[in-house]
């Protein structure tokens, strides 16, 4: 099998050592990425950082073409794309296809913003003193990004880091999830057809071990990381001067009210407990229904959840595929056992086979138990029964996260009482916490984030505002 080279200041380069990517449903080897030697990574950094001013000068068509040009490539290499998505992540071809079609929207969009991102004139003289003065704003990047990404959406998630950035003009270098880095190379090899400045990115994937001295790097000022919590936050402590923007984890909330269309409510939340195999930080962990149709709802959550395909990420059929690593579903297994012992009932599932655990909804879960306050990262659903609208929203908001949560309600004074109320930074009515849309304003607040994603404001976050003033016209 060729070895994959990693991207070095725009250019494919081979280093001396090799990471072996293995699908984690069978274990065939799904690509040999090659790892740059820490001289390699070294001149990728000298490289961004030598960029930076052209990078910020780029006109605004090179750079909106250049992003136009990686949604179209995209589009034509999808179902390749999306082959290898699954191969190295084990997420069933159905969602890798997904995937595959929302990182050729977050680009287009990412294109279209950056021709609408533009300097605004505001007029100063509302007071005497300010006569003829005009400010003119901008914003500028605060310099290359260091983006660190996850494995539970190997291409997606790295545009959302990519695409603003490139959009702003700042440099970018990519370090991948070890676990999954071929979709970030293959990105790689599509932002090389663009003719970008030599140094506009890098796609880096070197061990964890030795991320940290490009986190702690000056010529780095940004930092966008996703992933783990205290991984995140040892970040933020590591580097307090930089600009560090964090989407982390969650144990996201569905609300199922009286009014809700409980059929709808059932097939929605199964279906977004277990997507991914549960490996995201907005699929449902927790489901709270108040008691009036808890015995309405059981079933047919339970009937919605049994008639899931669990199986070969590579059948057409399959909707629940493994975890990423055999290790981390005997985690989820240990959490499910914890939760029994405590006194849960397994009302679904409950099993393992390999890197495989099957879709489990719990109920009677003691309330410190990991599978309610931590996020499990798995295919495991809580069921909370409550008394009260007010009931649900206390229990949504008791919890150190605070990422997204979704109310089924019909009624509109709900819904926005739900907005004012909820600890999250977005509320989704009639659907699951699980919707995204990759244009809108997304990330957390408690323990859940730093920042926001979605292009124009993750754009926003790369960038200061910087004030021209002229002074002696006649307005």
């Amino acid at each position: 099998m060729d070895v994959r080279p990693f991207w070095l200041a725009g250019s494919p380069a081979l280093g001396e050592a090799e990471l072996t990517v293995t699908n984690p449903h069978d274990g065939r080897v799904a690509g040999i990425a090659s790892v740059p030697t820490p001289e390699q990574t070294e001149r990728a950094v000298a490289a961004a950082h030598a960029v930076r001013k052209e990078a910020a000068g780029l006109p605004i068509h090179v750079r909106a073409e250049a992003l136009a040009h990686v949604s179209r490539r995209l589009a034509e290499r999808a179902e390749e794309i999306a082959a290898l998505i699954s191969a190295e992540n084990g997420k069933p071809i159905f969602w890798a296809r997904g995937e595959v079609g929302r990182a050729v929207a977050t680009f287009r969009v990412a294109a279209e913003e950056t021709r609408r991102f533009s300097g605004i004139a505001q007029r100063l003289d509302t007071e005497p003193a300010a006569a003829g003065r005009l400010a003119y704003i901008t914003r500028q990047p605060h310099g290359p990004v260091l983006a660190i990404t996850p494995f539970n959406f190997p291409l997606n998630l790295v545009a959302h880091k990519v695409a603003p950035a490139i959009a702003v003009g700042a440099p970018v270098i990519v370090k991948p999830a070890p676990a999954t880095p071929l979709s970030s190379l293959l990105l790689g090899e599509l932002l090389a057809e663009t003719g970008l400045p030599e140094g506009m990115f890098s796609v880096l994937p070197v061990p964890n071990d030795r991320a940290g001295s490009l986190v702690e790097d000056p010529r780095l000022p940004v930092v966008s990381f996703t992933g783990s919590g205290p991984v995140g936050y040892a970040i933020k402590d590591q580097v307090p001067r930089k600009h560090v923007t964090l989407e982390l984890g969650g144990n996201a909330a569905a609300v199922v009210l009286a009014d809700a269309d409980l059929d709808w409510a059932a097939s929605r939340v199964a279906l977004f407990s277990n997507y991914q195999a549960g490996q995201s930080c907005i699929a449902v962990q927790r489901v709270i229904v108040e008691e009036s149709v808890l015995d309405a709802f059981t079933p047919k959550l339970l009937a919605a959840v049994d008639s899931l395909v669990v199986g070969d990420p590579a059948d057409e059929k399959t909707q629940v595929g493994p975890l990423v690593s055999e290790q981390a579903a005997e985690r989820v297994e240990q959490w499910i056992a914890e939760a029994v012992e405590g006194g849960a009932r397994v009302l679904a599932g409950g099993g393992r086979d390999g890197a495989t655990v099957a879709p489990t909804v719990l109920a009677d879960v003691p309330a410190d138990a990991k599978v309610v306050c931590e996020e499990v990262f798995g295919p495991v659903l809580v069921i909370q029964p409550v008394a009260s609208a007010d009931e649900a929203f206390a229990a949504v908001n008791d919890s150190k996260f605070g990422l997204q949560a979704g109310v089924f309600t019909r009624s509109l004074d709900l819904a926005f009482r739900a907005n004012r109320e909820l600890e999250v930074g977005g509320v989704i009515i009639g659907d699951v916490p699980s919707y995204r849309a990759d244009q809108m304003p997304y990330g957390g607040v408690k323990e859940s984030g730093i920042g926001r994603e979605g292009l124009r404001s993750a754009m926003e976050d790369f960038t200061y505002e910087k004030v021209m003033v002229l002074t002696g016209l006649v307005l």
